[in-house]
């Protein structure tokens, strides 16, 4: 099997521009589009637009803000005339819902459509150390490995069907999230008996309550004061909302979930927009002074 001719990547935000500037590194020619000009990545060519990169690309990386925009771009691209055996991987995280009628679009005019969400934040995708959680044909993952590896640290086939790349990403956030709210929780009372932060995080991150949020985000971020773990507060409850909403689906336990669905709608709410996840804790500790 060889490797596409020429990349495309559509979407160059938060996440989409440091992968594509990691793909750009590498050997295959690599074009780029987004709404907004000038922020392809040194190596790579900027397009006028989506049906530009389209045509001249044989597999086309996309990484958009949510399910609506993804299907929206789905339908432009099956517009595009001669689109049969080009490759679409999708790497935002969209849900299960949006995933399969995407899918469904492009495979109509003969387009391999690829759900692969990426988890590890702007900071991850910085580094190239992020996680990739493909769903879809497995002879195109291993095809495209590769090109993978130039900016993914981890990379999983989950399934041979379109959604449950997005399941596995759902899920994983979900326990971010709860990870980051309940470690802010138990931080906070141990502060109120008088335990510092710092010491609090060392005996936690050697015993069995750790977690990434007492392992990463606590050292790194909350301790020092940053709050600048590079993932917003409203991006991080949108994948809570779209979790319960699918286990709702599921019929599966959602105990949890209902609750800490609570708090992220409460961060969400009270913090400006574009606030670092991480300030979950700077909210829970307001809320119980006042």
């Amino acid at each position: 099997m060889t490797t596409p001719k020429t990349i495309g990547f559509i979407g160059l935000g938060q996440m989409g521009e440091p992968m594509a500037a990691f793909i750009a590194k590498g050997p295959t020619p690599m074009i780029c589009f987004d709404m907004v000009p000038g922020l392809a990545p040194a190596g790579a060519t900027e397009m006028d637009s989506l049906e530009a990169v389209i045509k001249g690309a044989d597999t086309i990386f996309t990484s958009l803000p949510d399910g609506k925009i993804v299907n929206a771009v789905a339908a432009q691209i099956a517009a595009v005339p001669d689109v049969a055996g080009k490759v679409l991987i999708e790497m935002s995280t969209i849900g299960p819902a949006a995933a399969k009628e995407a899918a469904t679009t492009l495979n109509a005019v003969g387009m391999t459509y690829v759900d692969a969400p990426v988890s590890g934040g702007r900071q991850g995708a910085l580094k190239a150390a992020i996680t990739l959680i493909w769903s879809g044909s497995e002879d195109e993952f291993k095809r495209h490995r590769p090109i993978i590896d130039l900016f993914c640290a981890n990379a999983f086939h989950v399934g041979p069907e379109p959604g449950q790349g997005q399941a596995v990403k759902l899920l994983n956030n979900f326990l971010s999230a709860t990870a980051m709210a309940a470690s802010s929780e138990a931080v906070l009372f141990g502060l109120s008996h008088g335990v510092e932060m710092k010491t609090i995080i060392d005996v936690v991150k050697v015993s069995t309550g750790n977690n990434t949020a007492i392992a990463d985000k606590f050292p790194n971020r909350v301790l020092p004061g940053t709050f600048d773990a590079g993932f917003f507060a409203e991006l991080l409850n949108k994948d809570v909302r779209l979790y319960n909403e699918f286990v709702k689906e599921a019929g599966t336990s959602n105990l949890m979930g209902e609750r800490v669905a609570e708090v992220w709608n409460l961060v969400e709410e009270t913090l400006p927009p574009k606030s670092d996840f991480t300030r979950v804790y700077q909210v829970l500790d307001e809320r119980a002074k006042s």
